[in-house]
């Protein structure tokens, strides 16, 4: 089932836009700064848009995961609170302290207590559709949700928009090809530890795919972003290990510099694994090449998943998790 989840991705992109161009949303009076809550699938959402308007939105963007909410958030502030369910209990607990903050509060969800929220205190609503049976597979409705959210707000232009409808005719061009790169690389990864290494501003790219392992493959695994990782985990690469496979997400116009060091990089680490996997981005757009790496990973963990012999889409664990919670 997860397979064909992720074969929708693009067309997921392109109801998303439908669904935001649908939207009522009422203009603030005033936004000084934007603060998402979400967790998981929905907060990984936020991620991606605060990196993809760092150099567009003139007024900081900040994504939080967990039951709080920041001192300065308030009056002047925009608050997006995104859960696909509409019952994330951290998410639930943010929004009540968001109610009482005198935000400018918009719900991303499909249902649950914050959509029956939503309406019980008139806030702005932006609901899903909500037949999708595993939210991990929901990103694009997250993270377009937000980009529409700001674009109608005045905060960016319709860019943004414009690369995700070329987001999902790239994915559809290049899906056959997509998945036969995904599965190279996950028979070149299965029965090792992976080391997920991206530049900065790819972050997302990175944390996403180290979700997917752990949600879809049911592996450990770890990240790190350059150059940040040229100033301490370079370092730890001293022994022999080819327990451990190294999948660097890269793009041709990555900073002049930061790709030296990503060459630099692998003539260090190369001593050390033998496994060493690198994976180019396509599309012209920073948008179309964030989402062309979010598809070859979700394939990717697909794969591994089939080759260890597990269901994909279940997360016991994660549900007793929230069924001891429940009971305490």
């Amino acid at each position: 089932m997860m397979d064909t989840l992720i074969a929708r991705f693009p067309d997921q992109l392109d109801e998303a836009l439908a669904i935001g161009r649908k939207a009522h949303l009422r203009q603030p009076d005033q936004i000084d700064q934007v603060f998402v809550t979400g967790l998981g699938g929905s907060g990984i959402g936020g991620d991606f848009v605060a990196s993809f308007v760092r150099d567009s939105c003139q007024v900081p963007y900040i994504v939080s995961k967990g039951y709080s909410i920041p001192a300065w958030v308030g009056k002047g502030t925009l608050a997006i609170a995104s859960s696909y369910s509409g019952n994330t209990e951290e998410t639930l607990a943010a929004l009540d302290m968001l109610l009482l903050s005198g935000a400018k509060v918009v719900i991303i969800s499909s249902g649950g207590k914050m959509s029956a929220l939503a309406r019980e205190k008139d806030l702005d609503l932006i609901e899903l559709p909500n037949d999708w049976p595993s939210p991990r597979a929901c990103l694009g409705f997250s993270l377009v949700q937000q980009l529409v959210i700001l674009h109608r707000f005045g905060l960016i232009d319709d860019s943004s928009l414009s690369a995700i409808t070329r987001s999902a005719s790239l994915l559809r061009e290049e899906m056959t090809d997509i998945q036969a790169r995904a599965s190279r690389i996950a028979d070149l990864i299965h029965g090792k530890t992976t080391v997920i290494y991206s530049a900065d501003r790819m972050e997302p790219v990175a944390v996403r795919f180290r979700q997917q392992l752990n949600e879809n493959s049911k592996v450990l695994c770890w990240h790190h972003v350059l150059p940040e990782m040229n100033h301490n985990e370079l370092v730890g690469w001293r022994d022999k290990r080819d327990d451990l496979a190294v999948l660097v997400f890269r793009n041709h116009d990555d900073y002049d510099r930061t790709q030296m060091r990503m060459d630099i990089t692998k003539e260090v680490v190369s001593h050390y694994t033998g496994t060493f996997i690198e994976t180019y981005s396509k599309g012209n757009h920073f948008i179309e090449q964030a989402m062309y790496h979010v598809h070859l990973g979700d394939w990717i963990s697909w794969y591994l998943a089939e080759l260890r012999g597990v269901d994909a889409i279940e997360v016991r664990v994660i549900d007793f998790l929230k069924g001891e919670l429940a009971g305490r």
